[in-house]
């Protein structure tokens, strides 16, 4: 199989390293910009880049200008890498088009993490149809789940919220995003129903509940370690 070639844009050489690194080791092809306007010429130059990682604060032009460019040719995945917490600054990248935002400094797991789902959720990686976690083994074709090698009964909602935590394995999940992919978009109820369904997942799982960490304010978070 091709590998998938990510476009990696930052001026700071142990940038791209630390993520170049993490990213080949997972089986991505990386492609490196030092500067805004390389970007776009690597961007123009390779059309079978599937996705792009990108710093906001950069010589020539800014990480604004090149996602607005990037987005006004194509839809694939950007992911915004800034030193910024300012939530303005969040709020400008989402309006552009960014898919993710991640402020430095962050965990090369956690980007890599977020690469996969958002890879996953634009159909270029292949779905996986058997997660492995922790002893925990799920089967989306077969629709069972063991927990170290006992099947467990699962209802539907249940099922398909297991196989969310395990496919975003230690990336942060608000309630609305839970809700969004796991009940979809045009469902109106409580998003206190995924707290229940969270408690009733647990409860189900045993031991392996635990996998299952509480942001509070937040979220969930599904984590083995």
């Amino acid at each position: 199989m091709e590998k998938l070639k990510i476009l990696v844009v930052d001026d700071e050489s142990r940038m791209r390293k630390l993520v170049r690194d993490f990213l080949t080791k997972e089986g991505y092809e990386v492609i490196e910009a030092v500067d805004g306007s390389e970007a776009l010429d690597r961007f123009y130059e390779d059309n079978g880049i599937s996705l792009v990682i990108l710093d906001v604060m950069m010589p020539k032009i800014d990480g604004w200008e090149v996602c607005r460019e990037i987005r006004s040719q194509s839809q694939i995945p950007i992911i915004m890498l800034t030193a910024k917490g300012d939530e303005r600054d969040e709020l400008q990248g989402f309006n552009i088009g960014v898919d993710e935002y991640i402020s430095k400094p962050f965990s090369p797991k956690i980007l890599v993490a977020r690469v996969n789902a958002l890879l996953r959720r634009s159909n270029k990686l292949d779905a996986e149809e058997r997660l492995e976690a922790g002893g925990i083994v799920l089967d989306k074709t077969a629709h069972t789940v063991t927990i170290d090698g006992k099947a467990i009964e699962l209802s539907f909602k249940e099922f398909e919220l297991l196989t969310y935590f395990m496919e975003n394995q230690s990336v942060a999940l608000s309630r609305e995003k839970i809700l969004n992919n796991v009940w979809n978009y045009d469902y109106f109820g409580d998003a206190r129903t995924i707290d229940t369904h969270v408690k009733k997942l647990r409860s189900k799982i045993g031991d392996k509940g635990d996998y299952i960490k509480t942001i509070w304010g937040m979220g969930y978070k599904f984590e083995t370690t």
